[in-house]
């Protein structure tokens, strides 16, 4: 069984609230679409946040439709399997589900409810020729005895064993969270037992950087074999910040029998736009040398995201980031500035005292958006990232709506089952 496993595209993702990366999207998918034809895959695998928001544009979810379709007549035996990821409307991504069938896609957006009807593991069961494939969204909690159920269902058909593969969009313990700027013990892990088993290979989804649990030693080895089980995270179509210095990835991976030998391709990403800090070491220490440094880079016909790191003690005029803007503006957004300066140079004490700041009690009081507050004393925290901070509680947003939405739809549910009619005509009220 062939695969090629990806996930994380993120698409209509806006950086900096200014640049579309569209552009850089249709480049990836460029390449994917060679891949596939190159490599002739049983299935294509997208692990989950297939969408940067859980309401994409009209134009968005137009270019998903056309890369998608595309893919498919490109490779019209190729299965695709898509799934939900937490930063994707689950919902949304399910209505559209039937329609996919008609193109030989399985798209799967929410996961099976705490108690399911009978026969509902065949919702989440992919079966090809080559193998099986069991395609689970991203979930909020474990739920280990169904995917233990929904493994042990194929177990009982498999007696000619083929592959079983895995899919899903969360994080597992052991990761290596490089680039997503966060500590890994504010990160909630599941383990690997907590996925059953009786999978060859787990196609996970939600971690940037390319990696296989367990063998960091192999992170960028272009060609591996393991014995299975095998538990791999493709990592991004795009890296998304100066921090994921890594090559980004498309995993091919080849299974010849259930509890055989997984073999695994690294496909390297060429990446439209790269990311980088100015100056390549140190810091600007004036004004003057950081624009220079800009027209230089600009000069040089470099393209790509810059971010620049300067010394705190450095004065800056009040419309430094419009000189930025004014010299990129004839680069037509070859160049994109990342206005999020990096301060250098505070000393331990100043550090130290940045981490007591005063604030009237009444100011907290009207405030009802936690980022005003943390931008109001960002003064105070001269190494705080204002873009890392947000992205967290954008991330909590999105969790929260989904739980919404998510009970929303079972309050529907039982509203539809009470106002059932009996074998008598009557409802259960009545």
């Amino acid at each position: 069984m062939k695969i090629l496993h990806t996930a994380d595209l993120h698409l209509g993702q806006i950086l900096y609230q200014n640049y579309d990366r569209a552009d850089e999207h249709q480049h990836f998918f460029q390449q994917l679409t060679r891949w596939c034809k190159a490599h002739q895959p049983d299935a294509l695998l997208l692990s989950g946040d297939i969408f940067d928001i859980q309401q994409p544009s009209a134009a968005t979810k137009k270019v998903f439709n056309e890369y998608f379709v595309s893919l498919h007549c490109a490779c019209p035996q190729m299965r695709i399997v898509i799934t939900a990821g937490n930063h994707d409307s689950a919902s949304r991504l399910q209505a559209d589900s039937v329609l996919w069938e008609v193109a030989d896609a399985t798209l799967v957006g929410t996961g099976p409810a705490v108690e399911s009807a009978a026969g509902w593991e065949e919702k989440y069961i992919v079966r090809l020729e080559a193998g099986y494939i069991v395609a689970m969204p991203y979930m909020i909690g474990e739920r280990k005895e169904q995917l233990q159920q929904l493994l042990d269902h194929i177990a009982a058909e498999n007696t000619a064993g083929k592959p079983v593969v895995m899919m899903a969009h969360t994080a597992v313990a052991g990761l290596d969270t490089e680039g997503h700027n966060f500590e890994i013990g504010t990160l909630k892990t599941q383990s690997i037992a907590s996925f059953g088993e009786g999978f060859d290979y787990l196609a996970l989804g939600h971690i940037h950087k390319p990696q296989t649990i367990g063998r960091p030693e192999d992170v960028f080895k272009e060609k591996v074999s393991y014995p299975a089980p095998v538990v791999r995270y493709s990592g991004s179509a795009l890296h998304v910040s100066c921090d994921e210095t890594y090559p980004h990835s498309v995993s091919l991976v080849n299974l010849d029998k259930h509890g055989g030998t997984v073999e695994i391709e690294l496909l390297r990403i060429e990446q439209l736009r790269h990311f980088y800090v100015l100056p390549k070491e140190g810091s600007f220490t004036t004004e003057e040398e950081a624009l220079a440094a800009v027209e230089s880079f600009i000069q040089e016909g470099e393209k790509g995201y810059i971010r620049l790191s300067i010394d705190h003690q450095t004065p800056l005029s009040s419309n430094f980031t419009q000189k930025i803007y004014d010299l990129l503006a004839p680069t037509d957004n070859a160049v994109r500035y990342n206005p999020k300066i990096i301060w250098t140079g505070f000393s331990e004490k100043q550090v130290e005292a940045a981490a007591k700041p005063t604030f009237a009690v009444a100011d907290l009081q009207q405030m009802t958006d936690p980022m005003e507050f943390i931008e109001k004393t960002f003064d105070n925290y001269p190494t705080l990232r204002l873009d890392e901070v947000r992205a967290a509680f954008e991330e909590v947003e999105i969790e929260l709506r989904r739980m919404d939405e998510e009970a929303e739809n079972d309050t529907k549910k039982k509203t539809k089952k009470q106002q059932t009619p009996t074998a008598e005509g009557e409802t259960p009220e009545s």
